[in-house]
């Protein structure tokens, strides 16, 4: 099955670090980054989905965040 993430966090040391960490469990880049301001918190956003493919079906119970 394929799976789908989307990241995001502050544009700081932290998003790469995530994105970074994804990358190493399997995750692939899907598209683009986006960069977004977030006017409610007054700081810029980053965001980047990332697919894996893994064995099994899907289901909503599937915690992505440990694939």
């Amino acid at each position: 099955m394929k799976l789908y993430r989307f990241l995001s966090a502050d544009d700081t040391a932290e998003f790469c670090h995530k994105v970074t960490a994804a990358l190493n469990k399997g995750w692939e880049l899907h598209g683009s980054p986006t960069y977004a301001f977030d006017a409610g918190n007054g700081v810029m956003r980053c965001g980047q989905a990332v697919v894996k493919e893994v064995a099994g079906e899907y289901s909503p119970d599937v915690k992505l965040a440990e694939q």
